[in-house]
């Protein structure tokens, strides 16, 4: 994959391709940014890019627009990128057009043009070539850093990276870099911990840590589905047939494979979803009838702290129970301790995961946060993903064109 450090862009106009979809909050008809953490993680490359001399047209999307939706409009984040670069940044009327492809050509070193929300264009999901053409006549070279949405052919983040000299971002590489350092290059024994919910959702993660990883250790809603192929009451915890059949599955080629695949062996379980709802922690693995399953025992807990403490490599996605409820959040927590503590290579991915670490105030203890989402499960499973294949170095590379740029003053 090309990077940043094949790229000359002092004097040039850089495409930065970004996942700059962030959550907004109006305020006494005031729309801002309500967490700023993505445009924060496109510093990096923004800042770079900036020191080495380019000029840059900054392209995401926000939310999923049906038209063009004023309140899905990139103002308050670009209000945001200029508050945290302190760069000269200005907000394009439109996606494309020969008023935006003016604009673009007005840059400065240094200088920052936020596009409006890329999916107002029909043509971005569908890969338009039209729409990439477009967007590359805007700039000189393309950088895409939105690692979120690798997994999209999308025009933004495929189609362009064909018309111009392409490379990934600071983000882009080390997403990559790390994910899939953790199949190829893991430091053994590596520990994958996966918990949230529907297993048909993450079979294909689970299928492909069997086959790698020293430990496989389920948690959360997923566990349910194991447990009752091994034939253990649910109760009315979250389980379909379908969930069954592919937990049976997974635990039938486990044991063919010889590795370990641990579910576990106490729950704290509850007659209802609730904080003041009557709960105990059972013996076994075994749900009473018309009781939820909410988090994992403390058996369980302390047993997966270990495998996770004395692992070479962590990869953790999706909680261990309903931790945003505080009686259920035990289990979670005692993993996420486990996490930060742990000398070995900690990866973790997933929203709620991520926000759980943020939750206990240990966002900071571990060695990578993976921001891609669908991208990152689909990666681990061996996916090709559009966004990065497009940048491979076996892709075709256009010439670069010279540089244009004027020196910004001062």
């Amino acid at each position: 994959m090309r990077t940043l450090d094949d790229l000359d862009v002092d004097g040039r106009r850089v495409l930065l391709r970004a996942d700059l979809n962030v959550p907004l909050q109006t305020d006494a008809g005031v729309v801002s940014v309500a967490d700023d953490t993505r445009i924060r993680a496109a510093l990096e490359t923004i800042e770079e890019l900036r020191r080495r001399g380019a000029g840059i047209v900054l392209v995401s999307h926000l939310g999923r627009p049906h038209d063009r939706e004023p309140e899905l409009s990139m103002r308050p984040v670009a209000d945001r990128v200029r508050e945290l670069t302190g760069a000269h940044v200005s907000l394009a009327p439109a996606v494309v057009g020969d008023e935006v492809k003016a604009l673009s050509e007005r840059l400065e070193r240094g200088e920052i043009l936020v596009l409006e929300n890329v999916r107002y264009e029909p043509g971005e999901t569908k890969n338009d070539p039209q729409l990439a053409l477009k967007l590359a006549e805007l700039a000189d070279v393309y950088v895409n850093d939105a690692f979120g949405t690798a997994h999209r052919a999308h025009a933004s983040t495929e189609g362009v990276a064909h018309l111009l000299p392409s490379a990934a971002g600071r983000l882009m590489q080390r997403e990559v870099q790390t994910l899939t350092g953790i199949l190829e290059r893991p430091t053994r024994p590596l520990v994958a911990v996966l918990g949230g919910a529907k297993v048909a959702d993450k079979i294909g993660l689970v299928e492909r840590f069997v086959q790698v990883a020293d430990s496989v250790l389920i948690g959360g809603a997923m566990s349910f589905p194991f447990l009752a192929a091994e034939d253990h009451g649910v109760g009315a915890s979250p389980c379909s047939q379908e969930d069954v059949e592919v937990a049976r599955g997974a635990l039938s080629h486990a044991a063919a494979a010889g590795h370990s695949l641990q579910l576990p062996e106490d729950l704290v379980v509850a007659e209802r979803l609730a904080p003041d709802a009557a709960r105990r922690t059972t013996e076994d693995p075994e749900v009473p009838d018309g009781w939820l399953g909410l988090d994992i025992g403390p058996r369980t807990a302390a047993r997966y702290a270990h495998e996770i403490e004395t692992a070479g490599t962590v990869f953790w996605n999706g909680p261990m129970g309903v931790f945003e409820c505080e009686p259920f959040a035990q289990g979670t927590h005692v993993v996420a301790q486990a996490t930060a503590r742990t000398n070995a290579t900690s990866v973790v991915g997933g929203g709620e995961t991520l926000l759980a670490l943020r939750q206990f105030g240990l966002q900071d203890d571990v060695d990578h946060r993976s921001t891609g989402g669908g991208a990152t499960l689909e990666l681990l499973q061996g996916a090709r993903l559009p966004g990065v294949e497009a940048l491979s170095r076996d892709a075709r590379e256009p010439e670069q064109s010279p540089s244009r740029l004027a020196r910004a003053p001062g």
